[in-house]
């Protein structure tokens, strides 16, 4: 009778128990915000700046050190995790592309099962955010001070495309404004139906234009320097000597918030210059975020609804941050390769707990959709955490990860590759070519720099790496004939990655001639 009673009151006050049971999802992610800029991760740079709120969604759920990108670019990665899907399947293969309005996403799903469904922040997938009750997000890249977003209902203003429709003007920082507005949806969430919110910040993604309170704060610090940072490329492969991402040349003083009169160094005296000032713009972008992340991890506590509410943190791929003479990302190299992932969900999993599995972005959707106890859709590539996260193993878990970067020498001049990654091994291919893809044909490798000249083929090129040997990956193992036959083996298992994945290079006429002379 006293259960019956309970019921009553229950339904009196409009909750049912199979919304009551489903848990509330807050994912938040960062653009660039790579996990060597989170303590939590305990870096080197973990001595001079600290995460606390970031850091405390670790120390109340789980890390992982293994985390990937299945295409290390932000509208890819945005796709990936929202359909559950490689490039390949979501049709989402570089910057230029849209994720089509019809093709599913875990916002679609969860909709359907009764949850209140919102994204805010940076959405940067080019069409109009689909399954989603509510939305205001920012315009195109975005801006960080006073930023446009456009909400739901404003995506075709007086008969302009969005790409033509700016929005409603915010004043103020942009990681403040996205807080402000997420913080807003949390407290109109009305209990009746569980949630799932997507706060999206802009920050840490050039310019690194800091918030004014944190301008100055590391004002008299010296910011370490990682023991690559003057590396000159010249014993790795060709490709690596001809890019525009390193610090030494391609930071520009937009970059770097200099005058012309203040920029006159060059060679290793640049390259310091440069980098004390890009980790100080970079690291202030990520004080900002820190702070607003706290303020929704207090709201939580406050409202009551930490108790039953997943909170994810990640950055939508991972950053060099001065790393072999580097910036930006696109790379199949642990600095850019790995993603920062903290999960936690009290009394689900266990505070201060760390994963080394390989997981990945593609796991995201399948995990969450299997958390709100909703089938998985045959057609998503990931898996469900669900066990790895209560702590426990999983023997059908995979051990090793296929990626693949498909815009051939755009923006900084990094070629298309694919490679295997597995719990010792890395195996890359960079077979040089756009393949037709978005924004690979023409246009020119740089747009900051006029004299980079146009994208074309470049020469195909194998790297293997031994991390257990090598973490930093500074030796180039392949052609060493004491690793033929593990090269051999890596070659095999990518292959029938590739397979499984539905990625084969028969699917490209291109791709003939490379297989041809340099699959052997």
């Amino acid at each position: 009778m006293k259960f019956l009673g309970l019921l009553i009151v229950l339904f009196s006050f409009g909750f049912s128990v199979s919304s009551q049971e489903k848990p509330n999802i807050l994912f938040i992610m960062s653009d660039d915000h790579t996990s060597q800029a989170i303590s939590a991760y305990c870096h080197a740079l973990s001595e001079i700046f600290q995460t606390p709120n970031i850091d405390r969604i670790a120390d109340e759920g789980m890390l992982f050190n293994n985390c990937f990108v299945t295409n290390s670019i932000c509208t890819p990665s945005r796709a990936t995790i929202l359909t559950g899907q490689y490039s390949q399947h979501n049709g989402v293969y570089t910057l230029k592309d849209p994720l089509v309005p019809e093709h599913n996403n875990i916002a679609k799903i969860l909709q359907k099962e009764g949850y209140k469904t919102g994204v805010i922040g940076k959405w940067h997938l080019k069409s109009e955010p689909t399954g989603f009750d509510y939305y205001n997000v920012l315009s195109g890249q975005g801006r960080y001070k006073n930023p446009m977003l456009k909400e739901k209902g404003e995506w075709q203003k007086e008969g302009k495309p969005f790409v033509k429709c700016r929005g409603v003007k915010h004043k103020g920082y942009s990681t403040d404004v996205v807080g402000q507005l997420a913080l807003d949806f949390l407290k109109e969430y009305n209990k009746k139906e569980p949630f799932m919110l997507m706060c999206h910040f802009k920050a840490p993604h050039r310019p690194w234009t800091p918030a004014k309170r944190f301008e100055n704060m590391f004002d008299g610090v010296s910011i370490p320097e990682p023991a690559s940072l003057y590396e000159d490329h010249s014993e790795r492969s060709e490709w690596a000597t001809q890019t525009y991402n390193t610090i030494s040349r391609d930071l520009k003083r937009m970059d770097l918030g200099v005058k012309s009169k203040e920029d006159t160094l060059s060679g290793i005296e640049r390259t310091r210059w440069a980098y004390q000032i890009y980790m100080k713009r970079y690291l202030a972008c990520c004080a900002a975020v820190d702070e607003n992340v706290g303020k929704l991890l207090d709201f939580l506590e406050e409202s009551g609804l930490s108790q039953n509410t997943i909170v994810v943190y990640t950055g939508d791929q991972g950053f060099f941050l001065g790393e072999h003479g580097w910036f930006d990302k696109r790379l199949m190299m642990e600095e850019t390769l790995k993603m920062p992932l903290l999960v936690k969900y009290p009394e689900v999993v266990k505070t201060g707990s760390v994963s080394d599995e390989l997981v990945s972005n593609v796991d995201f959707a399948p995990t969450l959709l299997d958390y709100a106890g909703v089938n998985v859709p045959e057609d998503m590539d990931g898996k469900s955490m669900k066990r790895l996260l209560s702590g426990k193993k999983d023997r059908h878990w995979r051990d090793a990860f296929y990626y693949r970067y498909w815009m051939h020498l755009a923006d900084h001049g990094i070629p298309a590759h694919y490679g295997i990654r597995t719990d010792r091994y890395k195996l890359v291919f960079y077979y040089g070519r756009g393949l037709g893809m978005s924004g690979t044909d023409s246009d020119r490798i740089d747009p900051f720099n006029r004299d980079s000249g146009p994208i074309v083929p470049t020469k195909p090129e194998w790297e293997l790496y031994d991390l257990k040997k090598d973490p930093n990956e500074m030796n180039n193992l392949y052609g060493n004939p004491k690793y033929t036959r593990k090269i051999q083996q890596l070659k095999e298992q990518l292959l029938e990655l590739k397979r499984e994945l539905g990625d084969e290079d028969t699917n490209y006429p291109a791709m003939n001639d490379v297989i041809t002379n340099y699959w052997n």
